[in-house]
């Protein structure tokens, strides 16, 4: 049996230009007080595009730290509560959007109701499409990323808008598209190449190796933009892409390289969006069997034999060419540290750890090590 479930997301309006106008439209389907979330790197993408939307006497509150804290998450809540808003904007990548959906949710426990959201996403990770969010506990003696996924919190709207992105910075952006890529591959886990999943997350991994394989070496985007060699059309190219990847997010279960980059991220502070970078590919290659056929969508015909394989070595690839992080060790993380990382995978994920077939418990370690 097949089935897809869908999310409360009441619209998606995206285009060039397209931010104000947007706001004004959304802001007509509800009464409440705004508080705008982001983060101070943002103050003039605020100023200059979600502003003359919003109005200047919005409150504000852009303390967010990366990988969602509980400490952030509570005092968030209580500014939003402090000004009296009943209505989220946020604006920035996947630590702010899930920030605030942890924050509708912390919201609903005391109250009873959700803060709906409206989000204005800067980078490529998808967050805005879903129910999907995390936070990071960190009274215990170990920080753990813990996951949840409750529908309520999904954004009410969502604004898509190339303008949001010409000031993220080159290694956000991009490697948050390769984010966008272990959306669409892992995916696959749970569904068939005949679900809608497939086909939509098939065009948008091929639109994205499209245009990243064009991407300019080591310039910022602005400087890209400033020099003709990217335009506001690739921009929104990627975000649709994004978007593609990551269009049914209920009906989806994903694996083994978004548990390592759960656990990376929240209890070792690597950078979430960076760790797709380095371990989507070998992911990909090591979990081959499981996948087996499922891939063939988003493989050319001449590739089909062997999906996963072509997969892993176009990403790896695309990651080399655009100069991001491919290993462990890039990122800063000690050797040492490994056991733990498979430790906790294991304690934590048993069933994506599975995804390694036969012996999966014996070939983590080796996996890891491999990526560092």
């Amino acid at each position: 049996m097949s089935e897809i479930r869908f999310l409360p997301q009441s619209s998606v309006i995206w285009g060039k230009d397209v931010v104000a106008p947007a706001l004004r439209q959304v802001r007509e389907q509800f009464t409440q007080k705004p508080i705008l979330f982001s983060i101070p790197e943002l103050v003039n993408v605020l100023e200059e595009t979600v502003a003359p939307g919003l109005g200047k006497t919005c409150s504000r509150y852009l303390d967010f730290p990366p990988h969602v804290p509980d400490f952030a998450v509570e005092a968030a809540l209580g500014a939003a509560k402090s000004a009296g808003a009943g209505l989220i904007v946020a604006c920035g990548g996947g630590s702010v959007l899930d920030a605030a959906k942890a924050v509708s949710h912390a919201h609903h426990l005391g109250t009873g109701s959700f803060l709906p959201i409206v989000a204005l996403p800067t980078t490529l990770s998808g967050s805005e499409f879903s129910h999907y969010f995390g936070i990071t506990e960190t009274s215990g003696g170990t920080r753990f990323k813990r996951s949840y996924a409750v529908r309520d919190t999904t954004p009410r709207h969502v604004i898509i808008d190339p303008d949001l992105m010409r000031r993220t910075p080159r290694p956000l952006l991009l490697s948050s598209a390769i984010k966008g890529m272990d959306h669409a591959l892992e995916g696959m886990r749970k569904v068939g190449t005949e679900h809608p999943h497939a086909i939509l997350a098939a065009q948008g991994v091929r639109r994205f190796l499209s245009v990243l394989g064009n991407w300019p070496k080591q310039l910022e985007t602005e400087d890209a933009l400033a020099k003709g060699l990217v335009t506001l059309e690739d921009i929104l190219a990627l975000q649709l892409s994004a978007w593609h990847c990551y269009f049914y997010p209920a009906s989806v279960v994903y694996g083994l390289s978004h548990r390592i980059g759960h656990i990376l991220g929240g209890t070792f502070e690597l950078p979430h969006s960076m760790t797709s970078c380095v371990t989507l590919a070998p992911v990909m290659s090591a979990t081959s069997a499981f996948y087996g056929s499922k891939l063939r969508p988003f493989a050319p015909e001449e590739n089909a034999a062997a999906p996963a394989e072509y997969l892993a070595r176009v990403i790896a690839q695309t990651v080399k060419h655009l100069g991001l992080p491919s290993t462990l060790s890039d990122l800063r993380l000690a050797r040492e540290a490994l056991p733990d990382v498979a430790s906790l995978l294991q304690e934590n994920y048993p069933d994506e750890v599975r995804d390694l077939g036969p012996g999966a418990e014996e070939k983590l370690l080796p996996l890891l090590e491999a990526m560092w």
